[in-house]
């Protein structure tokens, strides 16, 4: 790699520092096309699903470790940059007083709904206005457990590319597709080729466990406080509920998720 590729920086002020920064914030990720993520376990995983980050930004004062050495040589032969820096900057570039050695930004994936091929996985997982990001990070490592195919964020959900959602995907952010669209899009989509369309809901719903699923099953939650519009529930193939014994009247959305997602699963393999 090209001397020009590898980058000491040691001032605060430095333009680098300021767009690293940024992109904690939705709107410059946006703008940018970019997306951090930090530590060396989640890099290493998105190396092994075949994605590696355009720039590397490591601490200079880290300690030595062969995943990252491998890490920054298949960065160096990608043709990436290479970044070097005091934890005191990592710290400003992530907000965190105790930074993780090592940083990567990526490009952000093609989110659009016409890239996903329902025929490539039995199970996909579908959110209405999911909220919070730790919600949505659980549900990408639920869908990679269990073999889906990956999430469909409908309306305003939270943004996948988040730190707080990519770091709580543990590192499914790289094996699953995720897909971003309205409703209104949605809907016709699916219906134009096979796919069961199935809720978590308690209007007029069966019991999960004696529901009939079939490929490719497409599980759907809402909002963690309101719940699917009733209009949405009403479009489904299938509602399904969760028995509850105790006082609690719902689970949390990705919980339920996780619950329905082993039930499909199951049931799709007998």
């Amino acid at each position: 790699m090209p001397d020009s590729n590898r980058r000491t920086i040691t001032g605060f002020s430095n333009p680098t520092v300021k767009f690293l920064r940024s992109l904690r914030n939705k709107k410059h990720r946006k703008l940018e096309g970019k997306f951090l993520v930090e530590g060396l376990r989640l890099l290493t995983d998105a190396r092994e699903a075949g994605r590696l980050p355009e720039m590397l930004v490591m601490a200079t004062a880290r300690d030595p470790h062969p995943l990252l050495d491998t890490l920054e040589e298949a960065v160096t032969t990608a043709g990436g940059t290479i970044v070097e820096t005091s934890t005191d900057i990592l710290a400003k570039i992530t907000g965190k007083d105790n930074p993780q050695a090592v940083t990567g930004v990526f490009a952000e994936f093609d989110t659009g709904l016409e890239r996903v091929d329902r025929t490539t996985a039995p199970i996909w997982l579908v959110a209405q206005q999911l909220r919070d990001p730790g919600n949505l990070g659980t549900m990408l490592r639920t869908g990679d457990a269990v073999g889906a195919g990956g999430l469909i964020l409908l309306d305003a959900s939270t943004d996948p590319f988040s730190v707080e959602a990519v770091r709580a995907s543990m590192g499914a952010v790289f094996t699953q597709r995720i897909a971003v669209a309205r409703w209104d899009e949605f809907l016709p989509w699916l219906r134009s080729g096979v796919g069961q369309l199935v809720a978590a809901s308690l209007r007029d719903a069966r019991d999960y466990r004696e529901a009939r699923y079939t490929a490719p099953c497409f599980i759907m939650v809402g909002n963690e406080s309101q719940g699917l519009p009733e209009a949405y529930e009403s479009a489904c193939d299938l509602r399904v509920t969760m028995p509850m014994h105790g006082r609690a009247d719902s689970l949390n959305a990705a919980v339920s998720a996780a619950v329905l997602s082993y039930e499909v699963m199951y049931a799709l393999d007998r």
